[in-house]
């Protein structure tokens, strides 16, 4: 059975056997990678026709033909050095002689090539002498088409160039299909070096890449040290069906897969092109798919095409292109999750806006289910801090240009393990809890004193009564019916333990729904149990965030935790204050404290 639960189509999978054998060669992987092959019924052929190539490059492929795989690989490839060979002669030869001349020129070229197998109605080698097609066709006009040439071409009877069939493709290719057998050119030689010298073959078939987009791909590679070892490691795949099909309108990067994917209909120059290949290989040596830790998919992946674009331009990194390319110069000095605390305030603008996949959705493709949690993705992780790393030491290393401070900061991060939820909550509270500190007395004996009667010694004294009065923070709880009993758990629970361990003996602790509960002073270890979640729609926190302001029994300076989903108010806070989400949470405005997120 073929993909979902369809019959196999053992005709068309030789088919796609024949175009993956072209597509494959180094001399015309190029080339075919720059047309669209089609074997559809919707573009029926006659009955002895195989297929047929116009100007633009698409091919056309009789759809009920059966042939083996090295069969359909020779006719593909008669077809593209059609165009490859500039037989679409801008001077009007578009005859029938004109076609026979550069199919016999064609078949010749083929049969030294030796690539698939002539099918069986179609002659292979031609007996006409070696002549360039002007000769042919000048010898045609003159005598007509020989019989030995009625069977070489690829429709049959007919012309296998042919005018524009009614299929729409991308446009605005760079180069011409004369560049593109240049470039398979100079493929094919380097493929036959390095076959002498002993070196394993490179898949060409891999990728379907314009000269353009290859350029860009190799400049980063060869060029920018930063980058190029990262760049190596990636497959390239520039298909306009395959884009349309992920909902890709420039670019987007799979780190799963370590594939690149670019949309031809972008028309990007080589600039445009090294800008974009170098934001999709940030975005996955960053790993901001597994930084995103839960929150908003598209909103996380705003944030980080702004820091990572701030970066390229301040690098010179190509020419960012007009379209899907987010840009603000104030904001590069944030780091990607400061930024999305910031800009979720903004929600209705935010949607509105197009990263290089398109408006509303996002450039970073997500991992299969449960990718990371199975540790599958270790190796490849590794595999990403590793390129950074030493990408960025040879760049340093040799010179070769600025790496703006954040940019260095991030990927020598990487190499350190992400510091847990309660772990950084813990040190912001411990700017405002420092260790009571303990002093030493005479005037009281140690209980060691006598050992050693005859020389003084100090007793520890703990601090006083009133010293630990004073060490507390307010907790301003949200208990609408949204809040998950699990992320309260958890997070209630680190807060206990971070008040026994740091003596702090009580909390101000109001509880919020539709409106605030004040519980007064509780130990932190007993909120769990007082905690109701009520359930009355809509959260209302700015109540319970005045009533903690104006008590006169709440010290002024006193630390404010917000434990909320944000399904909530906007909220002005004067005192010191962060806020506590679950996971993939957002708040309706920009915090102006800091914000953890307790991890699922």
């Amino acid at each position: 059975m073929g993909k979902k639960g369809q019959p196999r189509d053992p005709a068309e999978e030789a088919f796609q056997a024949g175009c993956a054998i072209v597509r494959g060669h180094p001399l015309l992987g190029a080339l075919y990678g720059a047309c669209s092959v089609l074997r559809d019924k919707r573009f029926p052929l006659a009955g002895d026709a195989w297929a047929t190539v116009d100007r633009r490059g698409v091919i056309v492929a009789h759809p009920t033909r059966r042939a083996t795989p090295e069969e359909w690989a020779y006719v593909i490839a008669h077809l593209l050095l059609h165009l490859g060979f500039g037989h679409f002669d801008p001077a009007g030869r578009e005859g029938t002689e004109w076609n026979a001349a550069c199919c016999a020129y064609v078949a010749r070229f083929l049969g030294s090539l030796k690539i698939g197998r002539p099918p069986a109605d179609v002659d292979g080698s031609p007996a006409i002498a070696a002549q360039s097609e002007d000769k042919l066709y000048a010898t045609m006009l003159e005598q007509g088409i020989p019989a030995a040439l009625h069977s070489v071409g690829m429709a049959g009877t007919r012309r296998d160039m042919v005018a524009d069939v009614p299929f729409r493709v991308w446009s605005g290719r760079a180069e011409t299909w004369q560049d593109l057998l240049g470039y398979g050119l100079t493929q094919a030689v380097t493929a036959a070096v390095e076959a002498a010298a002993g070196a394993a073959p490179r898949p060409y078939g891999d990728e379907k890449l314009s000269l353009t987009a290859r350029r860009a791909r190799d400049w980063v590679v060869a060029s920018y040290p930063l980058l190029g070892g990262l760049a190596a490691g990636f497959t390239y795949i520039e298909d306009p069906v395959l884009c349309q099909h992920l909902d890709v309108q420039v670019a987007a990067v799979s780190p799963e897969a370590r594939e690149i994917y670019l949309n031809p209909a972008a028309s990007l120059s080589e600039p445009e092109y090294r800008f974009v290949i170098a934001h999709e290989l940030l975005h996955a040596g960053l790993r901001h798919d597994a930084r995103r830790q839960g929150r908003d998919p598209y909103l996380w992946n705003v944030a980080c095409d702004y820091v990572i674009n701030a970066w390229l331009v301040q690098m010179g990194v190509g020419v960012m292109p007009a379209v899907g390319a987010l840009y603000d110069p104030e904001l590069a000095a944030e780091s990607a999750e400061s930024l999305y605390d910031l800009i979720t305030g903004d929600l209705r603008t935010l949607r509105k806006l197009a990263t290089f996949a398109g408006r509303g959705v996002g450039d970073i493709l997500d991992p299969r289910p449960g990718w990371w949690a199975r540790g599958e993705g270790l190796e490849l992780d590794e595999f990403y801090r590793r390129a950074l790393g030493q990408g960025l030491a040879y760049h340093q290393g040799a010179g070769r240009g600025l790496v703006p401070a954040g940019l260095v900061e991030e990927i020598r991060a990487l190499d350190m393990r992400p510091i847990p939820w309660d772990v950084a909550l813990a040190r912001w509270f411990d700017r405002f809890f420092p260790p009571p500190e303990r002093r030493r007395t005479f005037a009281r004996p140690s209980r060691r004193q006598a050992a050693v009667p005859d020389i003084p010694l100090a007793r520890w004294v703990p601090p006083s009564e009133e010293a630990i009065a004073g060490r507390t923070f307010g907790v301003l709880l949200d208990t609408s019916g949204s809040m998950d009993r699990s992320t309260l758990a958890k997070g209630l629970g680190a807060i206990a333990a971070y008040a026994l361990a740091r003596e702090v003996p009580a909390a101000r602790v109001v509880f919020c729904d539709a409106h605030p509960y004040d519980q007064g002073y509780m130990p932190p270890e007993a909120i769990m149990d007082r905690v109701r979640v009520r359930g009355r729609g809509g959260t209302v926190l700015q109540p319970g965030v005045d009533l903690l302001e104006r008590a006169k029994d709440f010290p002024p300076d006193g630390p404010l935790l917000i434990i909320t989903d944000g399904a909530c108010d906007r909220l002005s806070v004067r005192r010191e204050h962060a806020y506590l989400l679950p996971g993939g949470a957002t708040l309706p405005f920009p915090p102006r404290g800091p914000v953890f997120r307790i991890a699922r």
